[in-house]
C-alpha cells in the first residue's frame, strides 16, 4: 500500500510528489499525459529564464523519481473507500493508498464522479474546481486536491507551489507534527 497516490503529473502533482517522496513517503504518481503545461512556454518562472512546458514536467517528475516516487502513465477511472484507505482504479489495474492527491489540472470529471464537493472556478476557462480547505483537504477524508483543480491560478509557478503546500500539509498530518523540508548548501 502506498502512503500517497498523486493523480496528475503536471506541476502541482509533480511538486507534491517531490515533497512526499523526499519525506520518505511511499509515493505513486498516476499521470494520464494530458497536462496543459505540455503546450506551454514559460518566461515568468522565478529563477528560470525560459523553459518549455514538456521540459519543466520532465525535470520535475525526474526529480520526484530520484527521491523514490514511482511514476506510471495511467488514466484513473474511480476512487473507492476501503477500511484502511483508498483504492484507485485505472484501466490497467488498481492501487491502494492511505491518501490521494488530485492534481488533475482543469479537469474535475473524476472529482465529480466520486462525489467530491465542487464549486465555481475563478480563472478564465476554468468553470468548476474542487472545494478545498486552506490545507488542500476535500469533502472526503484522505482525499486532497492541489493546483488548478483546487482553484489556484493556472500559472505553473503557482500550481507548483500549491502542490508543495498540499504535500507539506498531508505529510504533517501523517507524521502528527508540522513537517519542514529545508536543504542547506554544502560547505
Amino acid at each position: 500500500m502506498y502512503d500517497v497516490i498523486i493523480i496528475g503529473g503536471g506541476t502541482a502533482g509533480g511538486s507534491a510528489a517531490i515533497f512526499a517522496a523526499k519525506a520518505g513517503k511511499k509515493t505513486l504518481v498516476l499521470d494520464s499525459n494530458q497536462s496543459m503545461t505540455k503546450r506551454a512556454w514559460m518566461l515568468n518562472h522565478y529563477g528560470i529564464k525560459e523553459i518549455a512546458g514538456p521540459d519543466l514536467i520532465h525535470i520535475g517528475l525526474e526529480q520526484a523519481a530520484s527521491f523514490g516516487a514511482e511514476i506510471k502513465e495511467a488514466k484513473v477511472s474511480n476512487i473507492t473507500t476501503m477500511d484502511n484507505g483508498l483504492r484507485v482504479h485505472t484501466e490497467e489495474g488498481e492501487y491502494e493508498a492511505h491518501h490521494v492527491v488530485l492534481a488533475t489540472g482543469a479537469s474535475t470529471e473524476l472529482a465529480g464522479n466520486i462525489g467530491l464537493e465542487l464549486k465555481e472556478g475563478r480563472e478564465p476557462r476554468i468553470k468548476t474546481v474542487i472545494a478545498v480547505d486552506s490545507d488542500g483537504r476535500t469533502s472526503q477524508a484522505n482525499i486532497w486536491a492541489a493546483g488548478t483543480v483546487a482553484g489556484t491560478s493556472v500559472h505553473t509557478i503557482i500550481t507548483s507551489g500549491d502542490g508543495a503546500k498540499v504535500a507539506i500539509n498531508l505529510i504533517s498530518e501523517m507524521n502528527g507534527e508540522r513537517y519542514v523540508d529545508h536543504d542547506v548548501l554544502k560547505a
